[in-house]
């Protein structure tokens, strides 16, 4: 099956690999791309652990010396992988997404226990950091790269010649929407399935354009339910 990515570049390759070890073939068409800040400086603070809700949060190497022993908390194997590689010792990943990863913190720390340091972009989904403080956390935000949205090269041949594209965020998905209309592709859209790691991804889609929604929000899900379809990517 041919299929679009529509991740930043760096997230894209390794995923197009694992696609095309099951047979697929991987177009990579990012609809954003990830600029880390400059000058961006952490507050000095005892931080009793680092929260990430995307493997972009660890794209700014020149903030995370010295945090590489704190804890760190994120959604998802994915994220968590990108923790150990950037250095981390102390990972878990658990609830699958930020209301997940919420619940697991209210449950398992204390907010005596000093301050939660939430590494972001500047536009996030899920509100990580007003879910933590109504659960009493005080949280100190450092917005630390930007996900700057681009426009893909070659789109009306992917469109045409693609089974399904995966999406992972509802701003990927609203992204792909908008370039869809802009280009006047939209009829092709009923004969795609989008492939959507969550509801509230799969919600910013119109309703009539065919969808697969993973099982929970994890990308072994999301190729769990890329398996589940027809050769022709059409859906029963």
């Amino acid at each position: 099956m041919r299929l679009i990515l529509t991740r930043p570049e760096k997230d894209a390759r390794p995923l197009a690999e694992k696609l095309q070890a099951l047979g697929h073939e991987a177009i990579i068409l990012p609809l954003l791309e990830i600029v880390p800040r400059r000058g961006v400086v952490i507050p000095a603070a005892q931080y009793q652990a680092v929260c990430i809700t995307s493997a972009n949060g660890l794209a700014n190497a020149s903030l995370l010396d010295g945090l590489k022993h704190t804890r760190l908390l994120c959604v998802g194997p994915q994220s968590a992988a990108a923790a150990r590689a950037a250095g981390f010792t102390d990972v878990t990943a658990a609830g699958g997404d930020v209301a997940g990863l919420t619940a697991f913190i209210a449950g398992h720390l204390k907010p005596s226990d000093g301050p939660l340091l939430y590494l972001s972009g500047a536009a996030t989904s899920g509100d990580l950091e007003g879910r933590l403080q109504r659960e009493g956390f005080p949280v100190t935000r450092v917005i630390s790269y930007d996900a700057v949205s681009t426009t893909p090269q070659d789109l009306a041949h992917a469109v045409t010649t693609a089974s399904a594209v995966l999406l992972y965020s509802p701003r990927t998905a609203r992204l792909w929407v908008e370039q869809i209309e802009r280009s006047s592709l939209a009829h092709h859209m009923l004969g795609m399935t989008h492939l959507c790691l969550s509801q509230a991804v799969a919600a910013v889609l119109p309703d009539a354009w065919p969808r697969r929604v993973a099982a929970v929000p994890e990308e072994a899900a999301m190729l769990a339910a890329l398996e589940s379809l027809e050769p022709s990517g059409e859906q029963e």
